[in-house]
């Protein structure tokens, strides 16, 4: 990261056209990240925040010490490739032989660390190992870059100046609880954390210190990230579920492919019926037994008409919470369920 005095020699080449369109920049946001006094306006008005909310200085001086405008989160922000992927193309991207190779490893490595973890939040491995498996290929690629120098930058010159300020004091709070260091507590460009991918209002109130050693640690403890990715899901109206005679474990969970009538068409959007309920109108599990006939279930279709067809639970939107797409829960979803089989 280069510093201020850095920047301020080279502010005439930053401004410039060329320099300021390589980095994707409009010309006001060329001038914030050019703006040292800005800036630093910026930080000391995180900092006297932060100071209310009783965050200690020395906290602060190790933060946000040295810190300027980081230009290559800003080009990350301003180049997010913008098109609509088709569930073909989202699921050959995601579920990949190699990704459920080697979930298969991490289950097999601490399928009795799962088991403690289910016991205790009554979250299953599937859905977690689909949750590690897509944030973080299961702790391989977490992200480099300094959480605090990253949300210090959106936060001064961002899209979203005020989310990302709040998730800067809710990164500050965390070096305040003394759980990791300014160098160490790295993450995504848009200051997603460790292997679950949490910002820093989600590790708030999710993460989890599953070893009891005093520290939530996200980024190197997997029994901390199981632990934590299955408490947000059973705190966002994850059910805990019982096997029974006959059903599949899987199928109680979030849900399971289903077969239409011919010529199907919609007649109750996207309301919740029981499956018998479903059945009735034509729609069913396409295994049978595979959900029982009075859970609540609604009909899911990520390629429209001519693709597959779901019928999914409550628990499905329990993971949407976690990421509000469709795509992303169907992929949480099958992932697990591939790894598992």
């Amino acid at each position: 990261m280069i510093d201020r005095r850095s920047l301020l020699a080279t502010l005439p080449s930053l401004l410039a056209a060329p320099s300021a369109i390589a980095l994707g920049l409009r010309p006001a946001e060329a001038a914030a990240i050019g703006d040292p006094a800005g800036f630093d306006r910026f930080l000391a008005g995180v900092r006297a925040e932060a100071r209310r909310d009783g965050i200690a200085p020395a906290t602060l001086d190790r933060a946000l010490h040295g810190l300027t405008p980081n230009q290559e989160v800003l080009r990350r922000e301003r180049h997010q490739p913008e098109f609509t992927m088709t569930w073909a193309h989202y699921q050959r991207l995601l579920i990949t032989p190699q990704r459920i190779a080697a979930g298969k490893a991490a289950w097999r490595e601490n399928r009795a660390l799962f088991g403690r973890v289910e016991q205790r939040f009554g979250v299953g491995p599937g859905v977690i190992l689909g949750i590690w498996g897509i944030e973080s290929t299961f702790g391989t690629q977490t992200g480099n870059f300094q959480v605090v120098d990253t949300l210090a930058t959106l936060g001064f010159a961002g899209t979203r100046p005020g989310f990302f300020r709040s998730e800067l004091i809710a990164a500050l709070r965390i070096l305040n609880d003394g759980d990791i260091t300014p160098g160490r507590m790295t993450g995504s460009y848009a200051g997603a954390m460790g292997q679950p991918q949490f910002m820093p209002s989600s590790y708030l109130h999710y993460a989890v210190d599953f070893t009891g050693n005093g520290r939530r640690n996200i980024w190197t403890s997997v029994p901390d990230v199981l632990a934590s990715v299955a408490n947000y899901l059973a705190r966002n109206g994850w059910h805990a579920q019982q096997g029974s005679e006959g059903l599949d474990r899987e199928g109680l969970e979030w849900g399971a492919p289903a077969l239409l009538p011919p010529g199907y068409a919609p007649r109750v959007g996207n309301r919740m019926l029981p499956v018998a309920g479903w059945e009735r109108l034509g729609v069913r599990p396409a295994r049978a037994g595979a959900l029982a006939r009075t859970t609540p279930v609604r009909l899911v279709r990520p390629a429209g008409v001519d693709g597959p067809a779901y019928l999914v639970t409550a628990d499905f939107d329990a993971i949407r919470r976690y990421n509000p797409s469709d795509f992303y829960a169907l992929a949480v979803g099958l992932l697990g369920r591939k790894i598992l089989a």
